[in-house]
């Protein structure tokens, strides 16, 4: 899809078993926002007796004895994960939307710290910031060595995809602000036209993607900022699901 190429409007970016939800490493979001407020004051009603079409898969990856019959506590590890991850409604259930994040935090969680194990980010030219849009991560490279990363990212939904090719960081501005979208975008890094590396307040997790730009979580974004500088590479490749 053609876009305009104009700064000023930027894509917008913008118990004993529970535990086991939470125990997925540090690409998921700190235990804290898991078993915050938010989920400690919901009530029992909240949580879904209801058998998810993919309820085995759920149990399997939170690491639950998969049995395929939904439980309290197969309620609440779920709905934890769904809390943390930006999932809406939270309810315990596992559905279609709860199942595809969960398959691409493993892919994301595989990676490791070799995430251009396929050398599909070319790395040949010192400092580059690579996208793989298909596992939805990001990092930072040297050469052969990791700088920063592989850290989670959201790209651009159905109809507003992130572009994909050989890319240069042309222009920053740390407190910037989409005038067409009116939302904040910090710590912004414009690499394709109005498509950007920036910060948002949400869940990199949840649907259905950006306007186009690369959504960070906001440490991870602060880090690309002091990492990066004009006129660095970036290199974006692969495909969103659903794109």
């Amino acid at each position: 899809m053609k876009r305009q190429l104009n700064l000023r409007i930027p894509g917008s970016g913008a118990g004993r078993r529970a535990g086991a939800a939470l125990a997925l490493t540090a690409l998921t979001l700190p235990l804290t926002v898991a078993f915050g407020s938010t989920a400690q004051a919901a009530s029992a009603s909240s949580c879904t007796a209801s058998r998810g079409p993919y309820q085995k898969q759920a149990e399997k990856f939170l690491g639950l004895p998969v049995d395929g019959r939904q439980s309290a506590s197969d309620c609440r590890a779920i709905r934890a994960f769904q809390t943390s991850h930006g999932i809406t409604p939270n309810i315990g259930y596992a559905g279609p939307v709860t199942w595809r994040v969960m398959s691409l935090v493993a892919q994301q969680k595989a990676a490791g710290n070799n995430p251009n194990k396929a050398h599909k980010c070319p790395t040949t030219k010192g400092r580059i910031a690579c996208v793989d849009l298909t596992r939805q991560l990001s990092w930072i490279q040297d050469g052969s060595k990791l700088v920063f990363g592989p850290v989670p990212i959201r790209s651009g939904r159905d109809g507003y995809e992130t572009r994909t090719g050989a890319k240069k960081i042309y222009w920053r501005h740390l407190h910037h602000v989409s005038t067409l979208y009116h939302v904040a975008m910090p710590y912004s890094q414009f690499f394709d036209g109005g498509q950007a590396f920036h910060s948002i307040s949400g869940s990199v997790w949840s649907a259905p993607g950006s306007h186009g730009c690369v959504n960070m979580r906001t440490n991870d974004a602060k880090k690309y900022w002091s990492l990066l500088k004009n006129g660095d590479d970036v290199y974006v490749y692969g495909r969103k699901s659903g794109t």
